[in-house]
């Protein structure tokens, strides 16, 4: 497929501001203020260099030019089993940068043109979950195999013996079953992001991407740029520490109250393997979604937070083990399956719900590392 847009612009690196800290995410306790993305309740941010213009456009800049970059590599290798990996690695980087862009854009809105922002924001985020469900497919077919064959196997055990509670012999018609279902579904996505690259909803999305790696539209520019002798409405001309730190602050404080919203304290996690087990599931993942905008945040700044890194972390863990174990569960209520098959994809269905659970309650013991989880405000 031929491009219709630039995939060979280099957009420039952020400019160099403080230098990264720690954060711890939300303690437990009464406080007056809650901590911002740049540090902790009590200390002072680190100042922020440059004007918001330079830095949100340098940050902007680069990441549309790592996502042409990304483009261009997948239009290179799909399609080619020899090129299968690097494939894969092009949607990896390509998702990434669709993330940062789109969570740039939505925090830091009211400094851009938000019609733009808005429009740009969702066209990636369509582009972003086209190309990478059939990857998504695969990542939880192997992930469930996987688990089939850890559950399956009892090291130690005398030949002949079965513990309680492994798949025993239906584990490898759980298997197929699960095989056959996830290929179809990786076939069809698939088949539906190739159709959607050659439309020209694509290749308008490219298009703007391509523009932004150059040029990025901030809040009440006037016309002829910085030379027309007016300071934008946005405050962009003023220095960063004064205009992104409250946008940044406004989205930490986003996700402190999603966080706060969610089931914590003691049994609060016993609900995973109930009859409504999924029903948080949707506030999680959406935590998830809030805390990356905090993280993008932090780094057009130039700043980072490690105790945040690594609730990432486990909230990307809880996603993956939640859609897995919807994908077993989903294996389970197919019509005609042999009992001993619906009771293997039920332990693999468990057994991908304490996965959840443990993922939980790694994310409370980062978010509070005073008492845990268990010293977590209980919300119902």
């Amino acid at each position: 497929m031929a491009p219709r847009h630039d995939l060979t612009a280099d957009g420039t690196k952020p400019s160099a501001a403080a230098a990264p800290r720690a954060l711890v995410p939300h303690a437990p306790g009464p406080r007056t203020e809650r901590p911002g993305p740049g540090g902790a309740e009590g200390e002072k941010p680190p100042a922020v260099g440059g004007t918001a213009a330079e830095l949100l456009a340098g940050y902007l800049h680069h990441q549309a030019a790592e996502l042409l970059r990304a483009l261009r590599m997948h239009e290179e290798t799909a399609g080619s089993a020899e090129a299968a990996a690097e494939a894969a690695q092009a949607v990896r980087h390509l998702r990434r940068a669709a993330r940062r862009i789109s969570g740039t854009l939505h925090t830091f809105r009211r400094l851009l043109d938000t019609a733009w922002a808005d429009e740009l924001a969702g066209e990636l985020n369509w582009l972003s979950e086209l190309l990478t469900r059939e990857y998504d497919y695969g990542n939880r077919l192997e992930r469930l195999l996987a688990a089939l064959h850890r559950l399956s196997s009892a090291p130690g055990e005398p030949d002949g013996a079965r513990s309680a509670g492994r798949p025993g012999v239906g584990a490898a018609r759980a298997g197929a079953l699960l095989e056959r279902q996830l290929t179809l579904l990786r076939t069809r996505a698939h088949s539906a992001a190739l159709q959607a690259l050659g439309s020209g909803r694509f290749h308008a999305v490219a298009d703007a991407v391509a523009v932004l790696a150059s040029e990025v539209p901030l809040a009440g520019e006037p016309e002829g740029g910085a030379t027309g002798g007016t300071t934008p409405a946005g405050g962009v001309a003023r220095p960063a520490a004064v205009v992104l730190r409250p946008s940044a602050e406004q989205a930490h404080r986003r996700l402190v109250d999603a966080v706060d919203s969610l089931p914590f304290g003691p049994g609060a996690l016993a609900h995973t393997l109930t009859v409504a087990e999924d029903r948080y599931d949707g506030a999680w993942h959406h935590v998830g979604t809030l805390l990356r905008q905090v993280r993008y945040a932090q780094e057009v700044m130039g700043e980072e937070s490690p105790p945040l890194t690594t609730a990432a972390r486990h909230l990307r863990r809880h996603r993956e083990a939640a859609e897995a174990a919807a994908a077993a569960a989903s294996a389970g209520r197919t019509p005609r399956i042999a009992p001993a098959t619906a009771y293997a994809l039920g332990v693999l269905h468990a057994d991908q719900r304490h996965e959840v659970e443990a993922a939980r309650l790694a994310f409370c013991r980062v978010w509070h590392p005073s008492g845990g989880a268990d010293h977590a405000p209980l919300h119902v």
